[in-house]
């Protein structure tokens, strides 16, 4: 959705190292904003954007207008089962609907043979694989994993917009997650790690915890402890002041 950083261009690095071209849409979608004040706060950078995507050497840039994506209002529904439900849908209904049009008509509209994602916004990558295999698109995704700052907060289009002292304490929440990781990976109850969290949160009052859970990596099924079968991962999502950040970690 534009206001592009390192972690964007990992994506096209990784799409020119196994495409022959590169197409990057920008596009602020509307229909997965269920708060309309986080939709006119979202950063739009355009000019700056299309600068870097020229000097990372992408051939294509697709910049539609609303009425272009939306020339009607769209009736369809699309309904994620469980995702819908849980960690970000949960606290953003509607957004993965919203998410599901705007891919699929990015699809149609591209017709790419490959596409990448970023592991930062985990329960997007479920939604879009489930896409994927329901509708039959022919193409494959490609993850690629989350990029940090020097002191591990992850890139998102979002931190433009933190304070100097919002910025100064959003790397809090990466802590958190290596924290939770490590004390799980020892053996320690889950549960007990996530009241010790709980806890360190709520001694500060200017971060705003929404949900800190173990859930199955690819379902994203709450999990409350580890098997040898699956592979999972720790998801956070946290205000500070206005600014909504979230962020995971696999586990193993």
């Amino acid at each position: 959705m534009g206001a592009l950083h390192q972690g964007h261009l990992s994506l096209i690095t990784s799409a020119k190292d196994t495409s022959d071209i590169t197409v990057v849409s920008i596009f602020v979608n509307p229909t997965q904003f269920n708060n309309p004040a986080d939709l006119e706060l979202y950063p739009r950078t355009l000019e700056r954007d299309v600068a870097l995507l020229e000097a990372a050497g992408v051939e294509y840039v697709f910049v539609p207008e609303v009425e272009e994506m939306y020339p009607e209002p769209t009736v369809l529904k699309f309904d994620f089962g469980k995702l819908e439900y849980t960690l970000e849908g949960a606290f953003r209904p509607g957004h993965f609907n919203g998410v599901g049009i705007i891919v699929s008509k990015l699809f149609h509209v591209v017709h790419p043979t490959h596409v990448y994602f970023g592991q930062k916004d985990l329960q997007q990558v479920a939604v879009i694989k489930r896409l994927i295999r329901d509708l039959s698109f022919d193409l494959q995704i490609i993850v690629v994993p989350t990029l940090r700052e020097g002191d591990g907060l992850a890139m998102s289009s979002r931190n433009a917009l933190l304070s100097e002292e919002a910025r100064s304490l959003a790397p809090f929440i990466y802590k958190s997650l290596s924290m939770a990781k490590d004390e799980l990976l020892k053996g320690a109850n889950w549960f007990e790690i996530k009241k010790q969290i709980e806890a360190r949160y709520q001694a500060e009052p200017r971060l705003r915890l929404e949900y800190f859970e173990l859930v199955q990596s690819d379902t994203l099924e709450i999990a409350d402890a580890l098997n040898n079968l699956d592979t999972y991962a720790i998801c956070a999502a946290c205000y500070i002041g206005q600014v909504r950040l979230i962020d995971n970690l696999i586990v193993a």
